[in-house]
């Protein structure tokens, strides 16, 4: 028999032994808890990014779910006691922290992951060449299984900090196609990008973020959003909160004093204006694969670079 259908925020039961009597009251999964913690409620258009081993970015798009034409996953994101469901898309990036874990582990570039932003600090950009994590293959947008990473750009030139601002950008190159993918299916132009995670600390990271996507990416001083959604569902339930109005003034005034906002940059001499990267299916063994990396101006000054590689 399968259990009751019940909502993310209501009184399910209660607590025995050292806890007796306290309400259980809160019930959301990992991502859809820090979309309710980045109080994400009015769609569509709200989003927020989880910033882990791999990135997880939802999208608010209200009661009727939006099926994905563009590579992303529809998924519930969330129902408050009697109110209807708010369905959401998800996009899920297999490989981001985890890179920076392999730069450290593997390359044994830096004693710690933190060490990635001060090595990446070392010089002014990645020097031309670009990764592409596809440690297990990639994820949305493209659902490659077969695919397998690559570093490409590469001279003499290069140095370690080519490689750790390579590797940070990665992850946000990947954060602009799953964002692109998202603006596509809702229809509308994200404004702002709300950020959570152990990864929302480099601040280098950030700023490139918002530099390539063109809006504010904004971390609030809770960064771990998941246990407070998890918490805000709760408190909804309980009547700590009346309503999710509540909750958004709760989540301004902590965020008020300690929040951290990233702006575009002027760009400098030239423009970034576009970029794909593009997986084919395999033809050979899951060790080979064809990619058509296409980079069309860049900051910095970057030149153009088209690469085809089987």
């Amino acid at each position: 028999m399968l259990p009751e259908i019940k909502a993310s925020s209501q009184v399910y039961g209660y607590a025995k032994g050292d806890l007796e009597g306290v309400p259980v009251a809160g019930d959301l999964g990992d991502q859809q808890a820090a979309l309710f913690g980045q109080t994400c409620y009015s769609p569509p258009g709200e989003a927020k990014n989880t910033y882990g081993t791999g990135c997880f970015m939802l999208m608010n798009t209200g009661n009727e779910p939006i099926q994905s034409k563009n590579g992303l996953l529809t998924t519930l994101g969330y129902k408050i006691g009697d109110e209807p469901a708010v369905y959401a898309l998800e996009g899920s990036i297999a490989i981001t922290g985890a890179l920076v874990q392999w730069i450290r582990d593997n390359l044994k570039m830096i004693e710690k992951s933190s060490d990635i932003e001060q090595l990446a600090k070392t010089v002014e950009d990645s020097g031309g060449i670009y990764f592409v994590p596809a440690f297990s293959g990639l994820f949305a947008p493209y659902w490659k299984s077969d695919a397998r990473g690559a570093i490409v750009g590469l001279t003499r030139y290069i140095n370690a900090g080519h490689l750790a601002r390579a590797v940070l950008e990665a992850t946000a190159y990947q954060t602009a196609e799953v964002l692109e993918a998202m603006n596509k299916d809702s229809g509308v132009e994200l404004t702002a990008l709300k950020v959570d995670g152990g990864m929302v600390f480099n601040e280098t990271l950030m700023q490139f973020q918002s530099d390539i996507l063109g809006v504010p990416v904004i971390r609030p001083t809770v960064a771990e959003t998941t246990a407070l959604g998890a918490a805000y569902a709760a408190g909804l339930a309980v009547g700590f909160w009346e309503k999710v109005e509540d909750l958004r003034v709760n989540w301004g005034a902590r965020t008020k004093n300690g929040i951290l906002q990233w702006t575009k940059k002027p760009a400098q001499n030239s423009t970034r204006v576009g970029r794909r990267l593009l997986h084919a299916p395999s033809t050979g063994l899951k060790t080979n694969f064809n990619i058509r990396l296409e980079l069309r101006g860049g900051i910095n000054s970057r030149p153009p670079l088209i690469i085809e590689w089987s």
